[in-house]
């Protein structure tokens, strides 16, 4: 399993539209491409990405705890934030609020190629350093701990951190997957089959090729291939 980049997080969201104006009005976003099923909003298509899905309301956080975007400014990025919403710093160079549905996004401070990539999902797991051993085996690699102290995976510069806690069984998850990108979908489909992880399912669509793997604690896991016909802007 050789995944090169985290390409998006996927959610579940009631209100999708809302979300996707607060991320083009306030956080260097717009959107990408806009179907009756999802949006997918980033600063740049071939960087990380939001997907949104249309979903039934109540979400719940689950293994979500927030997912944080880079920013060369922090300072810069907290102007562009709407007036009076509230924030919190959880360390130096990081700010994280809440934007509904239970959704916590983050400002990272770090070099960055682009402004707004994804710097880092955090997942709650009951077990955070066993988790992050187990997502070595899907082809992530080990990192040191960041600013918080976590364990912490990386792929192609950006960070899955686990944070103590219980992900739940919810049946309706804010979460719907983390989608890494890949050279070949059908290498991966091979691949997870040989290591006996547990395949949910394979789409075939028109831009993307994908294969999508249970991970840690029921967690999905997207391997996505470009295709020739993929030029999302």
């Amino acid at each position: 399993m050789q995944p090169r980049t985290l390409d998006h997080i996927a959610l579940w969201l009631a209100d999708r539209d809302t979300v996707a104006d607060f991320a083009t009005r306030h956080l260097g976003m717009h959107v990408i491409d806009r179907t009756e099923r999802f949006t997918l909003v980033g600063s740049h298509a071939r960087h990380g990405k939001l997907t949104l899905f249309a979903a039934d309301p109540p979400r719940e956080r689950g293994a979500l705890e927030h997912i944080a975007l880079r920013v060369s400014s922090l300072t810069e990025a907290a102007e562009s934030l709407p007036d009076g919403l509230a924030t919190e710093s959880l360390h130096d160079g990081e700010l994280l609020f809440d934007v509904g549905e239970g959704l916590r996004l983050g400002l990272v401070e770090a070099p960055t190629a682009v402004e707004y990539d994804l710097d880092h999902v955090a997942l709650r797991s009951r077990r955070p350093a066993e988790t992050a051993e187990e997502y070595v085996r899907l082809g992530f690699r080990s990192a040191e701990a960041g600013a918080s102290g976590r364990p912490r995976v990386t792929v192609g510069g950006a960070f899955v951190e686990f944070v103590p806690g219980d992900p739940g069984q919810s049946e309706q998850p804010l979460l719907n997957h983390l989608a890494v990108l890949v050279d070949s979908t059908e290498e991966h489909i091979a691949g997870a089959s040989e290591l006996g992880i547990e395949i949910d399912d394979v789409v075939d669509a028109p831009n993307t090729y994908a294969l999508f793997v249970w991970g840690p604690e029921r967690v999905r896991v997207e391997y996505v291939e470009h295709k020739a016909s993929f030029s999302l802007t």
